[in-house]
């Protein structure tokens, strides 16, 4: 798999100005930027476990940091990672203060004009909710009129304002917003389902549930810089999303993160499968 990565890396950089010679040609100034100071910069999560939080030590880890890793290891650099959270993730690689986002990102058209998100897409979650027991809440639209409290930035919270009549409180991240929960400052916290699936099974959450359906489901993108978006940066992101999907690196990493096996993750290893593959 590394020679056939490696031989891909360098039909990029030679192809890449070729294929955009109908448009601007590609300078290719993300990846030499990333190779001539010898690191990769990646945006991801610090309070979003088990995509990226930190540890005891303060050190940040988790399942898409295992995916930075394997992009710096690939470009053979060093990595460097820079805690972004929803409401600054794509101004941080607009502004060139980091190369590469991974960060839970949900991929949205109105994203893709402002960032260079490249398929095909890593992971997919839906819209679900974490609230008290004692509250019994079987429907979205138990909301109604009540306080749920969401993370500043994320889409599906405007959804859940306007189908259901919620009221958002949002705050800066998904530690705060919980600990509001368990505050009682609100009746539900609004996330993703893999991440309030992953806190189930941490533990410390007897008294709450799971119980509205989880509905939305959209994909994730990795992402790099507008211009790099048809460049060698973001077709080397593309070529390895497709190869993590092929040999089945991503369910390897969902596995190792206790995260709930994803029918799309499934989906897209039986699809990108390569039937001579030995």
């Amino acid at each position: 798999m590394k020679k056939a990565i490696t031989g891909f890396l360098a039909a990029v950089v030679a192809l890449t100005p070729i294929a955009a010679a109908a448009g601007d040609a590609c300078t290719n100034a993300g990846l030499k930027r990333v190779q001539e100071r010898g690191k990769l910069t990646v945006g991801v999560k610090a309070d979003y476990k088990p995509w990226g939080y930190r540890d005891t030590d303060g050190k940040i880890i988790g399942l898409e940091v295992d995916m930075a890793q394997k992009v710096a290891d690939t470009l053979g650099v060093s990595l460097e990672l820079v805690p972004v959270i929803a409401s600054n993730r794509m101004q941080f690689l607009q502004q060139g203060q980091i190369d590469l986002l991974i960060a839970t990102m949900t991929d949205m058209p109105d994203r893709r004009e402002i960032v260079g998100i490249k398929g095909p897409n890593y992971y997919a979650s839906g819209t679900a909710a974490l609230t008290p027991k004692a509250v019994g809440m079987t429907k979205w639209d138990d909301l109604r009129g009540k306080p749920a409290c969401g993370v500043q930035g994320s889409f599906y919270l405007q959804n859940i304002e306007k189908k259901y009549g919620a009221t958002i409180v949002a705050f800066g991240n998904a530690a705060e917003a919980k600990q509001a929960l368990r505050d009682k400052k609100c009746v539900a916290f609004i996330y993703d389902d893999t991440t309030i699936g992953a806190d189930f099974a941490a533990g410390g959450w007897d008294d709450f549930e799971m119980s509205l359906p989880v509905e939305d489901f959209a994909p994730w993108g990795m992402a790099v810089a507008k211009e790099d978006e048809s460049c060698a940066l973001g077709e080397m992101v593309s070529g390895l999303q497709y190869a993590w999907h092929r040999d089945g690196t991503l369910i390897e990493l969902e596995k190792k993160w206790g995260v709930r096996p994803s029918p799309f993750l499934a989906e897209m290893h039986e699809r990108m499968a390569d039937p001579l593959a030995q």
